[in-house]
């Protein structure tokens, strides 16, 4: 392998790296299959992977207990070693700040999360992620030259191609502010942003509910209402990356003005804010959006009529989502999915009367396996997808 061009040696070895962090575990001659390499080429990457730190082996498995027994040496097993390469997710809300640090297999070394006023303090929000992007690298013993990059997830709509906030309106703190050059200047990290419905979307294909599926729509219901949708696998974020914003669509037409400017939009009168509001006006004694979890668990009667009232107004957002695009999952995320059914009926039911019946068939409507911690691991998870390459140095 002397002769093998420099070039040519680091494509074999990001094929090799890709082909490992898709297929954990991999032998040296699914390796040759997969990567379309000679064996003795993967033999040589495999040797330099192994050397650098960036591979393991070990034995593939045990022989039979019944049945022929193999003869000669054991087929070996080879991994991506998990630790040699972390990032870290944040996830920005308008009330709160997540963060957490991640291997290359997405599992979860370290997390904290804070409460913040996130919408008019930018400069103070984005002192504490990198606050805490210190803590978690001191408490996990993680030196700075092993994370891949810093992933992070907002409550604003994050054009694809600038990485522009679309703020106005919702985030107003925030307009103007290039939140990838501030947050790599505070981090001196690489940095990617999306909308927080598209990170909890790509986390829930990833490692939750939607595994496995190839068309889903993520609905994130907590302070800001949006979704994340993947179509045929890939995910849809639209020319300014306003795809999904399903929480300014107006459903009211005399209703509240909303943060937006429209009025009587989705946000308005499903999302744990409006609910508090409806309540606090309703009992005449203030009641908080932090409150809800348990008032549902003492099965209060108007927090359930509440709750499921807003579950009908999502049903029927959602209801043009899936006649447009006939996805196969609904997943629910965001505070108000700790409520289960008492959400997922009234949204079932408000998609069912308000769609093709032929595009609810086979229709799942489902809560989120990574309950609040979706959009962080999909934040990260925007970093560990390109593991492979950042790896190699592609």
């Amino acid at each position: 392998m002397k002769d093998t061009p420099a070039n040519l040696r680091e494509v074999g070895r990001l094929r090799v790296l890709e082909a490992l962090h898709a297929a954990p575990r991999t032998s040296r001659p699914e390796l040759v299959r997969a990567t379309g390499l000679s064996r003795a080429t993967v033999s040589s990457l495999v040797a330099d992977l192994v050397a650098a730190g960036l591979v393991t082996e070990d034995e593939a498995g045990e022989e039979p207990a019944d049945g022929p027994r193999r003869t000669g040496r054991p087929a070996q097993a080879l991994s991506l070693v998990p630790e040699a390469g972390y990032a870290i997710g944040a996830d920005i809300g308008h009330q709160h700040v997540r963060l957490m640090l991640c291997d290359l297999f997405g599992g979860v070394r370290w997390e904290r999360w804070a409460a913040k006023d996130v919408d008019r303090a930018p400069e103070e929000t984005l002192d504490l992620v990198a606050a805490l992007s210190r803590a978690a690298l001191r408490d996990a013993d993680v030196d700075r030259s092993r994370v891949l990059g810093i992933g992070v997830g907002i409550a604003s709509p994050v054009d694809k191609d600038t990485g522009a906030l679309g703020a106005d309106g919702i985030m107003p703190g925030w307009v103007g502010l290039r939140l990838t050059d501030e947050l790599r200047d505070r981090t001196c990290l690489p940095v990617r942003v999306t909308n927080d419905a598209n990170a909890g979307a790509l986390a829930e294909r990833m490692y939750g509910a939607g595994r496995q599926t190839v068309d889903m729509v993520y609905v994130r219901l907590s302070a800001g209402i949006g979704a994340g949708i993947v179509s045929n696998g890939r995910l849809l974020v639209g020319a300014r990356g306003l795809a999904g914003e399903i929480g300014h669509l107006p459903l009211i037409p005399d209703g509240l003005v909303c943060r937006c400017g429209n009025r009587g939009c989705l946000e308005t009168v499903a999302s744990p804010v409006a609910i508090a509001r409806l309540l606090t006006e309703s009992w005449g004694q203030p009641v908080d959006a932090r409150d809800l979890p348990a008032l549902i668990a003492q099965r209060n009667t108007g927090v359930l009529r509440a709750v499921r009232d807003a579950g009908d107004a999502v049903g029927r957002a959602l209801s043009a989502l899936v006649t447009l695009l006939n996805p196969q999952l609904v997943v629910i995320g965001g505070d108000l999915a700790s409520a289960g059914e008492d959400i997922l009926e009234p949204v079932r039911s408000g998609v069912r009367r308000h769609t093709l019946p032929s595009a609810v068939a086979g229709l799942d409507v489902v809560t989120a396996g990574l309950d609040e911690k979706a959009e962080v691991r999909g934040a990260a998870a925007l970093i560990l997808a390109d593991a492979p390459a950042l790896l190699s140095g592609a």
